[in-house]
């Protein structure tokens, strides 16, 4: 036995160093996460100087901050804007990731594939439908955005809401940067700030916020009968194959993707993200209908929960599939939401391809959302017609049964009070995104609070906190 060990103790000292030093430490993807960054800046350029009418200076100084890098400055460096045609190059000399996006009437700016030049720009879709008729500085609030001055409501301590606003606005303000904050007491707006650069009509991206707004399209669509929330979504699953009614994804109903409990391969994660994630349809050119259809399921539906974007990719193509049409696809935010409720600064983003990116891609600005809100704290009712039932209110209203691993609780595309807010307001809901997009809404107190944000370095504002500090201005 002795000897053994000595003949082992040979054999194990004597084998190669670098056997025993090999290590995962390539990173496999840095091509596409190269073209992920390109297209990032590309697209946040294009949209925030002609979707939101921002100049670089503000670009540069508050937008590119979210990105890990950027390239070039205000007036330089390795990008071209095209004013006429309204498009935007990002150029790394050297590289092969040239990335683009352009412009489009309607739909804000879309991203090119690598492989694609300015030449394909007519190849992309379009939405040309005229403005919502009526001039909104004239016509009252919340239909549009005439505000006569007015006196704050009976009981709203003017001094507690001012309070509230400067401790949004000063917290950390090198990392946490509050854009704009509105506060809707009873459908009036009783507070309204902006930070410098910032205006009412300033449009910005608010990231996961879309969420929100995707589930309010669905519940339409649900409850004009066209979807069912537990029924077959009849998608065509890829790879196709010759015997589909056999795949296991088949099992996957709205319900499930609505509360981010598919099942699916959890691929968005930080070393997958990239190459086969959600950014590659952000920012990289790739469909977001392709992507989510090829995901494989790796858990029964309905017992796991993962915040995945593909989630919503999919519940938007089964709701174009319900629709029938591109055209009425299209349209159909404006006709159904939109333009009902007076939210004439919204701009919902589209891939190539023509496919809502609800789960991000949307612009908006601070009333707009403010209203948004509101559609929720009047139980679904906007001057007395009622555009979504209040079965479904409840439905994204209703925590999911899951164990999340985190305070907060998840309803349908809705995030629910933790237990330090739940405690008060069980009722209340907010619609987040990254970067500090709030729309928090309080219908217990007929509140809507909406907060747009630029928050760096992996921090955000406390909407729990926010909430809270606004509320000491109200009475019970």
């Amino acid at each position: 036995m002795k000897r053994l060990l000595i003949l082992l103790g040979l054999v194990l000292t004597t084998l190669p160093p670098a056997l025993a030093q090999q290590e995962e430490t390539y990173d496999y993807q840095w091509c596409k996460q190269e073209i992920v960054d390109h297209g990032m800046q590309a697209l946040l350029m294009c949209n925030g100087l002609f979707t939101s009418d921002r100049s670089l200076e503000q670009l540069f100084e508050q937008e590119l901050k979210v990105l890990d890098s950027y390239l070039g400055k205000p007036h330089s460096g390795d990008y071209e804007v095209d004013w006429e045609r309204k498009t935007v190059m990002v150029d790394l000399p050297g590289s092969a990731s040239v990335m683009r996006a352009a412009y489009r009437e309607g739909l804000g700016c879309i991203v090119l594939a690598p492989n694609q030049t300015f030449e394909d720009i007519d190849s992309l879709p379009v939405l040309q439908m005229p403005p919502l008729a009526g001039d909104p500085s004239t016509i009252p609030w919340p239909d549009g955005d005439l505000i006569e001055d007015q006196s704050l409501p009976p009981g709203v301590d003017q001094s507690a809401l001012e309070a509230a606003a400067d401790w949004a606005f000063n917290q950390q303000a090198d990392k946490l940067v509050t854009l704009s904050l509105i506060v809707v007491y009873k459908g009036q707006i009783v507070l309204e700030r902006y930070a410098p650069g910032i205006e009412v009509n300033t449009k910005t991206r608010i990231w996961s916020v879309s969420k929100s707004i995707a589930a309010t399209l669905i519940g339409i669509t649900v409850d004009q009968g066209k979807l069912s929330l537990d029924g077959p979504l009849e998608l065509e699953w890829l790879p196709q194959v010759a015997s589909p009614e056999t795949d296991p994804r088949r099992e996957i109903t709205l319900r499930h993707l609505l509360n981010m409990a598919s099942g699916l391969d959890p691929w968005q994660g930080p070393v997958q993200n990239y190459g086969a994630g959600s950014k590659l349809a952000y920012f990289g050119g790739a469909s977001s209908v392709n992507l989510a259809l090829s995901k494989g399921l790796v858990r029964k539906p309905g017992t796991f929960w993962n915040y995945d974007n593909h989630n919503i990719f999919l519940e938007v193509h089964a709701m174009k599939k319900a629709l029938g049409s591109e055209q009425a696809y299209l349209e159909f935010p404006r006709r159904a939401l939109l333009d009902r409720i007076g939210m004439r600064n919204t701009v919902l983003g589209v891939d190539r391809f023509g496919d809502f990116v609800m789960s991000s891609q949307i612009y908006s600005n601070a009333r707009d959302l403010a209203r948004f809100g509101m559609l929720y704290q009047q139980n679904g009712v906007w001057n007395g017609e009622r555009i979504l039932s209040e079965e479904w209110i409840e439905f994204v209203r209703t925590p999911v049964p899951l164990k999340m691993g985190i305070p907060q609780r998840y309803g349908g595309h809705w995030w629910l009070p933790a237990d330090d807010l739940a405690g008060e307001f069980p009722e209340a809901c907010t619609a987040t995104g990254s970067w500090g997009q709030y729309v928090i809404v309080i219908p217990s107190r007929e509140l809507v609070i909406v907060r747009r944000g630029m928050d760096y370095a992996g921090d955000r504002l406390d909407p729990t906190r926010l909430a809270l500090e606004v509320v000491k201005a109200f009475p019970q």
